[in-house]
């Protein structure tokens, strides 16, 4: 039973696609605290623009959203085998992880740290209290753990459904469709739902000023889902030369019905 399932390519591809999904996820939570400057990481000149009565906004955003259009990619070539009901297990599936990531957090930053060599271990990195930066890091996240897991899961759900409407639409044809506009959609909700809930409604930043962190967000998640658009192909590609095409046509007309 066991060599069965770990040989059935369907089940094996999509653990596989479930891996990565999960990971990009979790990786993305726990990198997310910090907020970096993408002008200068590219080296080019701050934009200096004005959004929702904010002034002099540059595209300063989280790390968290680097690894993130590999979730993109994951939800659509996931949608597109194993439909809906494969992405809602998926996103249940990660969301207890992340949840139970931030648990272990929560019990690691309050275990008694050792004074005599790990508190002063990093001075000469220019980090004289270990347990304070490990506080900073690994506890800021849970100020918006709600927010997050709130907006993710909003977000893929939003994002099988608009795949699953294009599909049905276009058919086989035009991947790049709806695997570009479901995100888009999807996104937006994304980005609105967590600086939202994260920062408004726990911590009373402006709306304005969580909105135009919120559409500055996105306007990096749009370029990014449009430039990913070459990769869906390729990985679709690779699938279905992997489950070969009989399998592969099976497949996908039952992700469509199911």
């Amino acid at each position: 039973m066991i060599q069965q399932i770990i040989t059935h390519k369907p089940t094996r591809l999509f653990m596989i696609l479930g891996a990565f999904f999960a990971a990009n996820a979790i990786i993305a939570e726990i990198v997310g605290v910090k907020i970096f400057s993408l002008e200068d990481t590219l080296g080019i000149a701050k934009a200096h623009f004005a959004l929702f009565g904010e002034k002099d906004l540059s595209f300063s955003l989280t790390v968290g959203v680097l690894p993130w259009p590999v979730v993109f990619v994951m939800t659509d070539i996931i949608n597109e085998y194993y439909g809906v009901k494969g992405v809602r297990f998926l996103t249940m599936l990660t969301v207890a992880l992340i949840g139970f990531a931030f648990f272990i957090f929560y019990f690691a930053i309050h275990a008694s740290p050792d004074t005599r060599y790990w508190i002063g271990s990093g001075s000469t990195m220019g980090v004289p209290d270990m347990q304070a930066a490990f506080n900073a890091i690994f506890g800021q996240g849970m100020n918006i753990i709600v927010g997050s897991l709130t907006a993710f899961i909003l977000g893929q759900l939003i994002d099988a459904l608009v795949f699953r409407k294009i599909k049905a639409f276009t058919g086989e044809k035009h991947i790049w469709a709806r695997a570009t506009m479901s995100t888009l959609v999807s996104q937006f909700i994304d980005s609105v739902v967590v600086t939202y809930v994260a920062f408004t409604l726990f911590r009373g930043v402006p709306v304005g000023q969580t909105m135009a962190w919120a559409f500055t967000a996105y306007a990096y998640k749009f370029l990014v889902a449009v430039l990913m658009t070459p990769l869906v192909y390729v990985i679709h590609w690779a699938c279905e030369k992997y489950l070969g095409k009989e399998t592969a046509a099976e497949m996908k007309r039952t992700a469509l019905i199911s």
